[in-house]
């Protein structure tokens, strides 16, 4: 065996397990969180999600919109969940500061609740998850470095348990002993499955995020398919990942008033444009295009925008999941309603393919209840592997001392170099950091090997 390569190895996940553990354990239990956010959802907010209003008279779903906007004064409305029986209709209405409600309309279209979406299980869940509730570049991209830094742990836990023959039977075996076996062991059986699910979240991240979504615009052959129109764009949560960047195409508009030239657009509710086409109408246009629920109708951006109409197999919304195959992103002129494009699974690259079906995988709704299961045991299991390795460390910390483990007598080796400068491409933001520790290090090196002289 190299010793100082095994040492170097030790040391490097040491530190790294030190210093990103309440992350990794943030992470994990939030995730599990937003594992069940559409069981709890289902049981915490029944009554919104299936109940009924006090009022029985059947209104059409712009006379229930209206009523909403009517009674949420300063908000307009800019999606519409048309969600399958027995769910209810459900708004998203927002207002100029950047706050969101959810409105739900029972199967007469009659309110019957009112919700702050900020403060939502499946919300609150994401933002914990995704930003620990603080948000910003900075959070986001920690966020992801820990997700990097924990295939780190768990590459070179492989190596040591391996390498170091952990596994091996020992007679008369000290606490420490059985203590690093337990940790090694677990630690190996799950480093696929955590693997998996650490790289089907990355496409949510800062930084990889970003670098996959442009890799798949550029490269529509293994991404994002070119559309006639101008690439479709939106931020939206209810479009699919893999669309939900693109520049929606504009509508045609035939009527010469209903443009209103110098306005801005951005605050204007649309759907008080009396030439736009009502949802009802778009409702059926989007029936003629032999669309099923549950579907998202997202609100033109301006007068020149278009509905989008789409079915995502990663929403984050209870009741509007779909197989990943059923994908689809629909753009429908907002006058006339004729369908200008339209962008399924079957049109996406590789690459799109990949995450469309990864995504939900991590999020754990793929294949129902045994998805669930199989994230929260590999979950459960990873809280098992950080907690017996503080355990490990705690077993053979001597009183008084850190007890790190041992630095190496060389320089970096070649062969560590080389895994580094691997794991650093697969993950741009870990090779970054990998060269700001390694820096350190070497510092380190040479003020020993100057003492040492």
């Amino acid at each position: 065996m190299n010793k100082d390569l095994y040492n170097r190895f030790w040391r490097w996940h040491f530190y790294a397990a030190l210093f990103i553990t309440p992350l990794l354990l943030t992470l994990t239990l939030s995730g599990i969180g937003f594992l069940f956010y559409t069981n709890v959802e289902n049981k915490a907010y029944d009554e919104y999600f299936f109940g009924n209003s006090t009022s029985t008279d059947e209104l059409t779903i712009d006379e229930g919109i209206s009523n909403a906007k009517e009674q949420n004064k300063g908000y307009s409305v800019s999606k519409v969940i048309v969600l399958e029986d027995p769910y209810n209709t459900r708004l998203t209405m927002g207002n100029k500061e950047g706050d969101e409600k959810y409105v739900f309309l029972d199967k007469n279209y009659q309110i019957v609740g009112t919700q702050n979406a900020k403060y939502t299980f499946a919300n609150v869940m994401r933002n914990f998850h995704s930003s620990l509730f603080v948000g910003g570049t900075v959070v986001n991209y920690l966020v992801e470095l820990a997700a990097c830094w924990a295939i780190f742990l768990l590459f070179s836990g492989v190596y040591m348990t391996f390498k170091g023959k952990a596994l091996k039977k020992k007679n008369n075996a000290s606490n420490r002993q059985k203590n690093k076996k337990w940790h090694a062991l677990v630690g190996t059986i799950i480093t696929i499955p955590m693997i998996v699910i650490i790289f089907t979240g990355l496409p949510w991240s800062a930084f990889m995020g970003n670098f996959i979504y442009t890799a798949s615009q550029e490269h529509p052959s293994i991404g994002n398919p070119e559309l006639q129109q101008n690439p479709p764009t939106s931020d939206m949560s209810e479009i699919p990942w893999a669309t939900r960047k693109n520049e929606a195409p504009v509508s045609s508009n035939k009527d010469p008033h209903a443009h209103h030239k110098g306005m801005d657009m951005s605050n204007m509710d649309m759907s008080e444009n009396n030439n736009m086409l009502d949802v009802q109408q778009l409702m059926k246009k989007v029936e003629d295009a032999s669309i099923s629920k549950p579907y998202s109708i997202v609100y033109p951006s301006g007068e020149d925008g278009v509905y989008t109409v789409a079915k995502s197999s990663n929403t984050g919304v209870t009741g509007l999941d779909v197989s990943p195959d059923d994908e689809m992103t629909t753009y429908f002129d907002q006058y006339s309603g004729k369908l200008i494009s339209k962008v399924g699974y079957d049109d996406y690259g590789i690459l799109a393919k990949w995450f469309t079906w990864g995504i939900p995988l991590h999020e754990g709704h793929l294949f129902g209840w045994p998805n669930k299961i199989i994230n929260l045991l590999v979950c459960l299991a990873f809280i098992f592997v950080i907690c017996w390795g503080i355990k490990t460390w705690l077993s053979r910390k001597k009183n008084g001392e850190f007890s790190a483990p041992p630095s190496t007598s060389k320089g970096v080796s070649v062969g560590f170099v080389i895994i580094m400068i691997l794991l650093g491409i697969v993950m741009p933001l870990l090779g970054i950091s990998l060269i700001l520790v390694l820096i350190v290090e070497s510092i380190m090196w040479l003020i020993q090997k100057k003492r040492n002289t």
